[in-house]
């Protein structure tokens, strides 16, 4: 007769074996999927925030330009609805006031508009245009807009060190954009599995060849909760030219509602 104990064990493994088969029986597509999740739901419930940045362009000959900006994001709890999200930019003078809106969508074209105060007018971003430079910097416009789990595919390729945070391990994950009109065939990314956030993304264009690498760093947790990067380097491979984000003085539960992210508030007092 089997004793308690040994038909203790046999149960334990038997639950063992049933947690961990879906696992190990995942396709490359489903395991990215699940990493790029659990990435993306490690953020969930911070409500909105606000962040001040400065935004340095560098030629490719190093001289810089900088600009200073108010960003602000709206969660949107579902997750077949985008956030939302709003930059006003503070200085040099030739830009103060110029505000960029942004309603992220998932399969849809997102919904983006530019405040010029200089012609008092708000312009649409046309769908064919996000894949421009944003304000001459080296992010395109549909860079600007929320990352949505599902506005992509995707794949995992394999795990390795980060590639600038060489203490923590990476998995490799390739993710291919699902809207109409995106300027990239498929984006390349390393996500820590500690912390589960996002360190490096490397962008190919409409060729299939590698762009522009953005690194993330300077991580910090923020309410005891949210990671946030401080410091952001998009690198174009094509013309040399960089742009970097350097953010602070972040802030949580601010008293914002879906109103204050409304086209019609464009070019009011924020």
């Amino acid at each position: 007769m089997i004793k308690k104990q040994s038909l203790k064990l046999l149960a334990g493994i038997a639950v063992l074996l049933t947690v961990a088969t879906p696992v190990m029986a995942e396709t490359p597509e489903e395991k990215g999927f699940r990493i790029a999740a659990r990435s993306d739901r490690s953020d969930r419930g911070f409500i909105n925030n606000e962040v001040t940045a400065t935004m340095i362009l560098r030629n490719n000959q190093g001289q810089e330009s900088k600009r200073i900006l108010l960003q602000r994001t709206l969660e949107i709890q579902d997750e077949s609805v985008g956030d939302k999200g709003v930059i006003i930019f503070q200085s040099p003078a030739d830009v103060s006031g110029t505000t960029f809106l942004s309603h992220a969508k998932i399969l849809k074209q997102d919904d983006q508009w530019l405040y010029l105060p200089a012609l008092k007018r708000v312009k649409r971003i046309s769908s064919k245009n996000k894949s421009g430079p944003f304000l001459g910097s080296e992010f395109a416009f549909e860079d600007f807009t929320s990352q949505e789990l599902n506005k992509y595919k995707y794949k995992w390729l394999r795990a390795e060190p980060c590639p600038n945070a060489p203490p923590l391990t990476c998995d490799v994950i390739e993710r291919y954009p699902q809207y109409e009109f995106s300027g990239y065939t498929k984006q390349i990314g390393w996500v820590d599995q500690t912390d589960f956030q996002s360190r490096k993304i490397d962008f190919y264009d409409r060729k299939d060849e590698l762009l522009k690498t953005l690194t993330l760093g300077g991580y910090e947790k923020h309410e005891g909760k949210y990671w946030r990067a401080h410091e952001l380097k998009m690198v174009n491979h094509v013309t040399g030219k960089s742009t970097d984000f350097l953010f602070s003085d972040f802030k949580f539960g601010l008293k914002l509602s879906e109103r204050d992210f409304e086209k019609g508030f464009l070019g009011s007092d924020y």
